[in-house]
This record gives structure tokens, sequence and C-alpha cells, in this order.
């Protein structure tokens, strides 16, 4: 995934349309307007060193999922690839700091700010005098003009993915001289620094035809510190030089090679010399961290001892998926398992020569909660599910053994560091088995659910997945899958092998909404919440554990033959979810996860089913189509909530033949007062109130229980330990210009270890 502001807006854009408007939306009291993002959980981890330190020359060989589609960062198959080389050769009117928040960038921008406000939104732009295009142009007016009315929406021969801000320009003139740019809006648009990130010359926008297809393959034109000189599909790599033009500072890199790599073969590519670095998975880092302890330290856990054999033969049984004792049986009786691994121990050799570097992506993982269908289409039964989740326990399971910081996620909208970032899960309320009881209890689930357990050869619905059952958590029972894994096995919205495909046009739910939906009870428990009051039902009864048969449910409702103590039923059905998750390479410990999360359900009389399915049907066959009650994928964190967060959460609505609309909101739960909400954020020029109102939207998602957040997903690059300024970029822009390679002799800052609070 890309860690830079535009890879994190190419994600959204790819499957995002947005179409706002203000509505009118009850008065809330506020929360303390005081600045309540904090600081992000883990700081970046880049080797920073100044420019004298820094060789002059030298290329970067750095990993990719795959060779970009598109070198179009508005078009639907866009991919973090596409945002990587747009980060390097394309103007950026505003760029992500550290904390994940906005800033002008220099290089192009002199000033910009909104210069009017009535009677309409005027933003006026002063371009650094400097800024020209690779073929000698200004950038100016003219660019920016194209770049409106092909993403405007109006006309449609733009194969455009979606026109979120820039539908709301009424005209685009020259200022008061050619370096100034003025933009009016039609409607106020809070998010406007959103706009022209990156910016492309008026020769890629000026025709339906060179938009469409005229920059998929090539860029003419740049203008950014590296040019792209080639894109080589039958070689798998992407090469950038220098600009020859460029006015900012000079790039200490001569080239930097995009390299399309699996994240299964990476390790492998580090050791044969063929990267330099790369994002990795847990497994990978632990090999780096392995063969570093050899040099006497580790970037991850200290000094250890040198890399023995029984080490090297554990080392390769994790990386391969087999236990110990398999491996060396495997080992010892074929030569080649031995060959096997001694060319896996040559590899560890020359692993030596990188380091881990790590931190937390700008993405949480999520527990998806479908509300369309069956028992969780109860918001009562969400919550219950909810409550009975450890969130600080299962961010554990996941970071504690990388030694990151476990912190649950307490926004939807925002991450810590974030300037519209607050801890809005009090909407919710926390742990509280009792609650949950008492809320299933109230739904009509009462104990006495069957004890028959589903035949494991059953197939999931739409796919082919493996049923599981998940009340025995040391059952793997994965198998393999085509995709890749990501670091933690979540599956990215935006990030499969061109999902793009399920993401580009709405998805309509044949399924109807039940009445349950309406989500007049989660805005009544937002409603609390914002007002400083006690979360939860006021007179919630709790379940009794052994009770009569019947006793909690509706009148006339039998309690089935054969009765479990704990298990629950209602109507004579028992109280089971279907859990999906993906199978691949990859996703250990997100399969962790969801047993942890089985096992917190089961003492709550919630019973699952583990659907185990491959990664490349994961999505468009399960979570876009509704197929499941629970899942585990991630959402990019976004510098523009309010306009990239809304086609999530919003609610669904009816199609013209009876369908559900649901936009990217795959778990068909929403509410009108989270919509106005969102609308009136967009539409205020007052930065305060704007951020007011995102976490007003959060509380009552909260409250609606459609997705839990559980943690940020861990973010983990091998780098060759004498490449500077570039690693786990947190939520940072990378500056690529101060990429490169130390001299010969000289230091960057020495890392030091501290423990988070």
């Amino acid at each position: 995934m890309s860690h830079d502001g535009v890879g994190l807006r190419a994600v959204m854009r790819s499957v995002a349309f947005l179409t706002a408007g203000a509505l009118a939306v009850p008065v809330l009291t506020a929360c303390s307007e005081q600045d309540q993002a904090g600081k992000p959980v883990a700081a970046q981890d880049i080797a920073p060193a100044t420019r004298d330190l820094i060789a002059d020359g030298g290329t970067l060989r750095w990993a990719v999922d795959a060779l970009p589609e598109t070198l179009n960062t508005f078009q639907a198959d866009a991919d973090a690839a596409t945002s990587r080389v747009a980060g390097a050769v394309l103007p950026s009117m505003f760029r992500l700091d550290p904390n994940g928040r906005p800033q002008a960038n220099p290089d192009y921008l002199e000033t910009a700010k909104v210069a009017d406000r009535e009677p309409k939104q005027v933003v006026l732009y002063k371009l650094n005098q400097q800024a020209v295009w690779s073929d000698g142009r200004e950038i100016g007016a003219p660019d920016f003009a194209a770049q409106w009315r092909a993403l405007s929406g109006k006309d449609t021969a733009y194969w455009t993915a979606r026109n979120a801000g820039y539908d709301r320009i009424e005209k685009i003139e020259r200022g008061a001289n050619d370096l100034e740019v003025k933009v009016t809006f039609s409607r106020p648009y809070a998010d406007w620094k959103s706009l022209f990130s990156p910016l492309y010359p008026k020769d890629v926008m000026g025709t339906p035809d060179t938009f469409n297809d005229g920059a998929r393959r090539k860029l003419k034109v740049t203008a950014g510190p590296f040019a792209l000189k080639k894109v080589d599909h039958e070689d798998g790599k992407v090469t950038l030089t220098r600009n020859p033009r460029w006015w900012g500072r000079p790039t200490k890199l001569s080239e930097i090679v995009l390299r399309a790599v699996p994240r299964d073969e990476r390790a492998a590519a580090l050791a044969a010399d063929k990267l330099d670095l790369a994002e990795i998975d847990p497994s990978e880092a632990e090999r780096i961290t392995l063969a570093a302890r050899d040099k006497g330290s580790t970037p991850l856990q200290g000094p250890g001892a040198a890399l023995t054999p029984a080490k090297a033969l554990r080392s390769w049984a994790l990386a391969h998926g087999s236990d110990e004792e398999a491996a060396g049986e495997e080992i010892s009786a074929r030569q080649k398992r031995r060959e096997a691994l001694a060319e896996y121990a040559d590899q560890q050799s020359a692993l030596r020569g990188f380091v881990v570097r790590k931190s937390l992506e700008p993405a949480y993982t999520q527990l998806a909660l479908n509300g369309s269908e069956g028992p969780l289409a109860d918001e009562r039964v969400r919550r219950a599910v909810a409550r009975a989740l450890d969130r600080e326990e299962l961010a554990k399971v996941v970071l504690e053994p990388l030694g990151l910081p476990a912190v649950p996620v307490g926004s939807h909208l925002a991450l810590s560091g974030q300037q519209a970032y607050a801890d809005n899960s009090g909407a919710l309320g926390g742990q509280d088995t009792a609650e949950a009881r008492a809320l299933l209890a109230d739904a009509g689930w009462v104990p006495g659910g069957p004890v028959k357990k589903q035949k494991k050869t059953e197939k999931a619905a739409g796919s082919e997945g493996e049923l599981a059952d998940s009340q025995d958590g040391s059952q793997d029972g994965s198998q393999e899958g085509s995709g890749e894994g990501a670091d933690d096995g979540t599956y990215i919205v935006g990030e499969d092998n061109k999902p793009a495909e399920a993401d580009r046009e709405k998805k309509k739910d044949p399924k109807d909404h039940s009445r349950k939906q309406s989500g007049q009870y989660a805005d009544e428990q937002a409603g609390k919440h914002l007002d400083g009051k006690q979360y939860g039902r006021k007179e919630a009864k709790e379940a009794k554990r052994g009770g009569a048969p019947g006793a909690y449910a509706p009148k006339g409702t039998a309690a089935p033959a054969g009765a479990a103590p704990g298990a629950l039923a209602k109507d004579g059905k028992p109280l089971t979810l279907r859990f999906v998750v993906p199978s691949g390479p990859g996703s250990e410990s997100l399969r962790a996860v969801a047993d942890r999360i089985s096992r917190m359900l089961e003492r709550v009389g919630v019973r699952t089913e583990m659907n185990r399915v491959p990664d490349d049907s994961y999505f468009k066959d399960h979570i876009a189509s509704g197929e499941y009650d629970l899942a585990l994928y991630s959402w990019p964190a976004s510098a523009y909530p309010a306009t990239d967060a809304r086609p999530i959460y919003s609610k669904p609505v009816p199609a013209a033949d009876g369908s559900l609309t649901v936009e990217q909101n795959y778990t068909r739960v929403g509410t009108d007062q989270v919509d106005q909400l969102f609308d009136q954020a967009i539409a205020t020029l007052d930065e305060e109130e704007g951020r007011s109102l995102v976490r007003k939207a959060d509380a009552r998602i909260w409250a609606a229980a459609g997705s839990i957040p559980l943690y940020q997903r861990p973010q983990l690059t091998a780098a060759r330990s004498n490449l500077a300024n570039t690693g786990a970029f947190g939520f940072q822009t990378p500056v690529y210009e101060d990429m490169g390679f130390l001299r010969k002799g000289a230091q960057g800052p020495q890392k030091t270890e501290k423990k988070d609070k």
C-alpha cells in the first residue's frame, strides 16, 4: 500500500463516488473542542539523515505489488503503484506531515487560502514562480482548468472514478498575474485542500482521449523531482530518473526502479540483491531479525546469538508453513530439503545487510457486521457482538509480537494524530459480557440452542470456501489462495488484485433492510454519548445461564429440543453467524484474530461458522456481495474524511429496481443523521466546526455498530542498512529528493528503542 497522501486519496478514489448536499440535522451537544487528536500511536521510522551525509547518485530498487495498469490516478483501476509514480513525478499542492495533516507544498505553492466566503467561496493559489513542466511551460491556470473540466462529471466521455469536490467548482480563472489561480465554488467545499493533488498537465486532461488512454502507459510531461523514463512490463519494472528541469532541492538518487515482486518472494529478492526497499510481512521481518542478530544487533529485539542450524531450521519452517519437527523430518529424509535449507541459510547471510523499519500504517482493521439480513439486521444483536469484544486483547494478538503499541482505534474516520481524531468508542461502550447477554435477551435470543454442528464439508455461499467450526480455535483449516497477503493478512479495500472491477460500480444489494435498521436506537445511544451521559439501555435484562427455555423469548416461542447451556436460539433457530476470513499465505495473524473473536462471542452464546476462502474471491464474492455475517478487512485513513468516508458509511438507498445501492457501505448499516452530519461537515468552511461535525458523525457510526475498528495495521519495511530518509513512513508523504544511500563512513542517527506507554 502507498504511504503517501496521494496514495490514500487514490485508493479511495478508485472505489468511491460522492453526491453531497446540505441537510438539516438536530442540534447536538458538542464534545469538548480541545485538541483530541493527540499524536500518532507509533512514530515513523525512516532513518532520517541530513543531505550532506547522503551520497550523490545511486539507484533505489523498490518493491511494488504489481506494475500499474494506469498512470492516471483518477481512473478506476489506479492502484498503490500508480500513486507512488505520481508522487515522484507530478505536482501536489498539499502533502501530509507525520501527523497525517495536509500542509502546503512549497515546491509548488507560495500560498493557498480561502480569499472569499461570500457570496461564494473563492480559493486563491499563488504558485511558485519556478514551477514548470518538463517541457518548459509554466504550471498555471490552464492546467487547473483542464483538470476541473475533466473531473467535474459534466462530460461523461471522461472515464473518471469520481468527481468529489471538482463537481462543486463553478469556474477557474487567471488571477492578478500568471502565478495566481482563482477557483470559485458554486457550493462551499471544506475539503478544498484535497483538490489538484496530483495535478496533471493540460496535455493529459485536455481531451477524453488523452485522459482515458494517453496517460495509461506513459507521461510525456511531468513536473516532479523525478521523471518517468520507462514502464517495462516484460521485465516487471518502472524506471524513474532525475528531472533535469527540477527547481527544488536536487535529488540525491539518480534513479528509482519500482519492481513488481510478490510479497512471499521479497525476502529472497532482497537476499539476491534485486531489491533495496520492500514492504514485508511479519514472517519475513523475523527472518531479517534473525540475520541481524548474527551481526550482533537487531532492529526489533536487540542483541542476540548467531544464526545456528537449529534457528535456521525454525526460521525455514516458519517461512514454509511447517512445524519444526515436520520440517526436520522432511529435511533429513530428502536431499532436496537439505539443499533448500542450505540455500535458505545463504539467504540469511545475505539478509544481514538489511534492517526492519517499523511503524503503523495509515489504515485500520475492522470487524464488519453485515446488517442487511439475519440476526445482525437487529441493532441490538450487533451491539451485543461489539460489547463481547475485548479490542485491546485483539490488538495485542497482532501488534505485541512485533514490538508495536497495541492501542485500539477509537474512530472510524481518523487515526490518532489526525486533526479529526477523537476516541468516540464510548458511544457504543467497552467490553461487557453481562450487557452483551442482556442485549441478546432483549432481542429474543434465549439460552437453549441446539448442539448439533454443521458438516465441515459444507461450502460457503458464492465461493469455494471451507467451512470450519470456530469453536475449536486451534483448527487452522486454511487453504491456498491465489492472492497476496497483507502485513496482517487483512484485505484492504482498493488493494487486492485490481478490485476496481468490483468497486468501480455502485454495489446493489437485492436484500431489503428490516425496520431494525432505521438507526433510531443507534442515534439515541450516540446522542447520550455526546451529552456525556451513560451509554447503553437504561433497563437491560441479563439472561440467566441455564434459565428456563423461552424465559426471555417473544411470547409463543419455544426453545428447541436438545438444548445446550450457553447457546442461544430464537424461533427454533440457533444464533450462528458466518465468519468469512481469507485463507491465503500471509493471513495467519488475521485468522488468529478471527479465532479469538469467535471465542469471545462464544462466551455470550453466539456461535460462529468460520468460512476460509481464497484471497482472490474474498472481497468480490463475499464482502461486496454481502455474503457474510462477520468479516475482517481494512480501510485506509484519509486527511479528508468528510469527502472520502461518506460513501463508506452513508445509508444505503433503494434503487429503482427495488435493490439497495450501497456504494462502499458493505455493512449495509447507516442512518439519516450520519448522512446529514457528513453533508454539514463538507459544506462548512470553519475548520473547527467541521472537525466537530465529523466527530459527531463518528459517534453515531459507533452506536450503529455496523463496523468495529480494532487496530492500526503494522507497517514493516525491509531497507538496506545504509539507506536513509525512507522506510516505514507512517502518515507522511515521502520526500523523494532526500532519499539516498549514506556516504562511505557516514553514519545516520542511531535508532533508540522507546517503550510505548
